[in-house]
């Protein structure tokens, strides 16, 4: 059997493709890291190594305070973010960063992104929230993402004037967050330029979530 760590590697590298397939990042912008399933550790892009070159080979092995445990590269810039998430939020399996162009434009504007459709209650369950502008380096933003996100449905925070990040149950999630957040950032861009967006009742929001959740899709045979 593979060990656990090599196939994580493989999938966290695979998910970078995901970024570049959905137009989400350009040149070596953003990343994706997940947490290993029972071990204080976990698996990120290393920083500055352009898309077309990321193998799982180059995929970095850290702790969950940011240090490098294996691996031939200096981890993602961001790795104390995602570390200071894995360590308050251990429910998180998946995080990812981008720099999508309609979800940074809302985060440029400290704005917002409303829950006016129904794709959005789905996925996010609410507004996607802004979290506080913070520099890159320590974990400070890391902070802003666990101070926004804890108790909130949403998992992806437009972190403001910088982008967005979004967590999951694992790194396909988190990813699966990212690719739906700027799709909807995109088509409610895009409903303002026509008028303002038509609200969602709460009620309605709450039982497009719970069916989304917990009834679409194939379900596990009983």
């Amino acid at each position: 059997m593979s060990d656990p760590i090599d196939l994580l590697r493989q999938q966290v590298s695979d998910l970078h493709q995901e970024l570049v397939r959905y137009n989400l990042v350009v040149w070596t912008a953003g990343n994706v890291s997940a947490r290993v399933p029972g071990e204080d550790l976990m698996v990120i892009k290393p920083s500055g190594v352009p898309y077309d070159e990321l193998s799982p080979g180059s995929m970095i092995l850290c702790d969950l305070d940011g240090t490098v445990v294996e691996g031939d590269h200096a981890p993602s810039s961001d790795t104390a973010a995602h570390a200071y998430v894995y360590r308050h939020l251990p429910e998180v399996g998946g995080v990812v960063h981008t720099h999508s162009t309609y979800a940074c434009a809302w985060a440029a504007r400290g704005e917002a992104v409303p829950c006016v459709l129904t794709a959005m209650a789905d996925e996010f369950g609410a507004e996607i929230p802004v979290g506080p502008f913070a520099l890159i380096g320590d974990d400070s933003i890391g902070r802003g993402i666990v101070e926004t996100l804890r108790g909130h449905r949403s998992p992806a925070v437009l972190m403001k004037s910088h982008g967005v990040f979004t967590i999951g149950k694992d790194a396909r999630a988190a990813v699966k967050a990212a690719v739906m957040c700027e799709d909807v950032a995109r088509t409610v861009h895009v409903s303002r330029q026509l008028g303002e967006p038509l609200p969602i009742a709460q009620a309605d929001i709450d039982s497009l979530n719970f069916r989304y959740q917990n009834v679409y899709g194939q379900q596990p045979a009983r």
